[in-house]
């Protein structure tokens, strides 16, 4: 690697021919493999292996113990919990290599998936949704969407801050922390200030 602006742990293993932007930061025991994408200011914690061709857009957070395969595309800003669970083939078998049928699964910009969740490959969690802990999700996942069990069921709306919205009869809701205000339309949540 000819880019050093970034901080690898000595135990580390940062493969040849990988791109890790500037500030990031790659902890204890964590591989990134050759051929996968990490923007600037990124923090992968311990034991994280980054598979080839994943990409990882800026400020995308990674906590402990989390693999991301061949086929995830994580948006800017994103963050992965704990432990949280990525597939990338649908059918998987020891017996037969699929190397060349991983499903894409993207995570949009500011979407967060909490500790032990497991995303089934092929589907887009949307941007500031919020994935609780322990969650399966197996469909497609809305904007601004928070999901929680197994399988995962959206039960309500999040701010961009994470916080619930709780929308008035007219469908708007104001964001506890950020004050910033929402609408809801259609089955779906846009902000509008």
């Amino acid at each position: 690697m000819s880019n050093t602006d970034y901080f690898a742990h000595e135990t580390a293993v940062v493969d040849e021919g990988c791109s890790i932007g500037k500030g990031s930061k790659i902890w204890h025991f964590s591989h990134i493999m050759t051929d996968c994408e990490l923007g600037e200011k990124c923090n992968i914690g311990q034991n994280v292996v980054i598979s080839p061709k994943v990409r990882l857009g800026n400020n995308v957070k990674v906590q402990n113990n989390v693999s991301i395969y061949s086929g995830v595309i994580c948006d800017d800003d994103v963050f992965l919990g704990p432990s949280m669970v990525f597939t990338n083939i649908i059918n998987p078998r020891s017996a037969i290599i699929r190397r060349d049928s991983y499903v894409e699964t993207r995570v949009e910009k500011g979407a967060s998936i909490g500790a032990n969740a497991t995303i089934v490959c092929g589907n887009t969690i949307g941007k500031y949704a919020l994935i609780g802990a322990g969650a399966v999700v197996t469909k497609e996942v809305k904007p601004y969407a928070l999901l929680v069990g197994n399988p995962a069921k959206q039960i309500g709306w999040v701010s961009e801050y994470g916080h619930r919205l709780n929308f008035s009869a007219k469908g708007i809701a104001i964001c506890q922390e950020s004050k910033q205000e929402y609408i809801l339309e259609d089955q779906s949540v846009k902000r509008t200030k």
